[in-house]
């Protein structure tokens, strides 16, 4: 361990102060806490210096991987590169400034932009209108739910109760669904990684409120029988949903509104710009096609005959309710803004022609050492089995899917997710996006090899895998069972 490696409390020593501040003394106003409030004893907080603080910290940031520091295959989630003059515009002082409580004719400006923003999507989509109340894609799923069932409640129709999920969703789509309130139904996959048409025909009934979906689907599958199974959802009554978190190989090429989806929701902080990870910032809008606008939350934005815009905050009496403040995380709306003007009409589909030649390129260089279980032309995302050789013999497990993510840290490339859709118990889902040369996806590639032919010669090599972190194999689910999350001195 390096030394500023070190717990900020560890580099504390008692008298150094990292800071000076003017005295707080505002005339006339003497603030006086109540005795019930107070500290009996000062809080224990580290003592260090200035530097020792600036190098800790800066230590940290660099232990960090992102986007900006290297190739981040995670597949499912789109962790692609942002253009960093959406950074600029996002903080331009009109946008930052702005107060969400000020008087709508003060921030015209503002409102032109999500409008603008809210129509681009809508052209994109296919939808008829959006809202940017959710601040997440799992939230706009859940105000998606929320806008069928108050669909289903209004007709009177209030036996709908179940919503369909394929075995090969996200998890957020059965969580979602349960939270709302709703049961779920799983319809299974064919061999081919597609839904089961005549398995999801017996599930369709009376109590269906409606399907979700992605398409392509979580094995980077487009659903090539979409059409049918929105016709037979459809004609039970049910409304089809669309998790956007898929949308980044159809940018500009294909629309869910036009394979049937009434419901959607899109991933502002993954196909739009907004850096993704960390825990945000995130912003997840909900569209609808036309004859379902007056069920999304409100605030909404309504543009006049004379070009000025209205902000229209009080719910209506089939708005599916509020599911947040004002008009949602305006900064990511923003950043998703100059990320469509910089495209524009005539680039946008290169994102998703781009991101689908990046994933098939690295699936056809490496199908020969890993395990492909449904082989064919994939979109943005593909899904490996493990290795074709783990090394195993007498005595020497084989090499697995966490020992392939593990030694890839050695070489400075992100894991893919891996174990993930459960569907192949050693699934390595890899996502590349549009954004990479072909000179990282090489040596991606080769890395990729390079690991394979280490498994079948010495597996040990991987067991023992990261080599290199500061940190190699923690106990991953005692950490997430019982987090350290307080410092206790000794």
């Amino acid at each position: 361990m390096k030394y500023y490696d070190k717990l900020v409390f560890e580099l504390s020593k008692p008298g150094r102060c990292g800071f000076s501040l003017p005295e707080h003394v505002v005339e006339g106003y003497a603030p006086e806490l109540p005795e019930r409030v107070r500290r009996t004893e000062a809080p224990a907080l580290p003592e260090v210096s200035e530097v020792d603080v600036v190098r800790h910290y800066t230590n940290l940031s660099q232990m960090n991987f992102g986007v900006d520091t290297g190739f981040y295959p995670l597949g499912s989630c789109t962790m692609k590169y942002n253009p960093k003059i959406d950074e600029e515009m996002a903080a331009l002082p009109a946008f930052q400034e702005v107060h969400p409580l000020q008087d709508p004719a003060t921030m015209q400006g503002t409102l032109r932009v999500c409008y603008e923003t809210e129509r681009a999507l809508a052209a994109l989509t296919g939808m008829k209108h959006f809202t940017f109340a959710p601040c997440a894609g799992a939230h706009g799923e859940l105000t998606g739910l929320m806008v069928m069932r108050r669909y289903h409640a209004l007709r009177g129709d209030t036996a709908r109760t179940k919503v369909i999920v394929p075995d090969s969703a996200h998890g957020t789509n059965p969580a979602s669904a349960a939270v709302c309130g709703l049961e779920v139904v799983v319809v299974k996959s064919r061999p081919d990684g597609l839904v089961d048409v005549d398995a999801l025909r017996p599930l369709l009934g009376p109590d269906i409120a409606g399907m979700m979906m992605t398409n392509p689907n979580t094995l980077g599958l487009f659903e090539r029988e979409i059409g049918e199974i929105a016709a037979l959802v459809h004609a039970c009554g049910g409304l089809m949903y669309y998790d956007g978190a898929n949308m980044n190989p159809l940018l500009g090429v294909a629309r869910p509104g036009d394979m049937g989806f009434d419901v959607m929701h899109l991933n502002l902080h993954k196909s739009f710009s907004t850096p993704h990870g960390g825990g945000g910032p995130g912003s997840g809008p909900v569209g609808v096609r036309e004859g379902l606008e007056e069920l999304l939350p409100r605030p909404r934005i309504v543009r006049r005959e004379d070009g000025h815009f209205d902000l229209l905050s009080e719910p209506s009496e089939a708005s599916a309710g509020r599911v947040s403040a004002f008009l949602g995380n305006l900064g990511v709306v923003l950043r998703a803004y100059a990320y469509i003007r910089l495209l524009g009409r005539e680039h946008v589909g290169e994102v998703g022609r781009y991101a689908t030649l990046s994933a098939n390129y690295i699936k056809e260089a490496l199908k020969d050492c890993y395990k492909l279980p449904i082989p064919g032309l994939c979109k943005h995302e593909f899904v490996f089995d493990g290795l074709i050789n783990d090394g195993a013999r007498e005595g020497v497990p084989g090499a697995t899917t966490l020992d392939v993510a593990k030694r890839l840290l050695d070489f400075g490339f992100h894991a893919p997710t891996i174990y993930f859709p459960l569907l192949f118990h050693q699934a390595i889902m890899i996502e590349p996006t549009e954004t990479e040369s072909l000179e990282t996806l090489d040596a991606f590639i080769a890395v990729m090899r390079q690991i394979a032919e280490e498994a079948a010669r010495d597996p040990q090599l991987l067991h023992d895998a990261p080599h290199t972190a500061p940190i190699g194999r923690p106990d991953e689910t005692l950490a997430a069972r019982q987090p350290v999350l307080r410092y206790a001195k000794g």
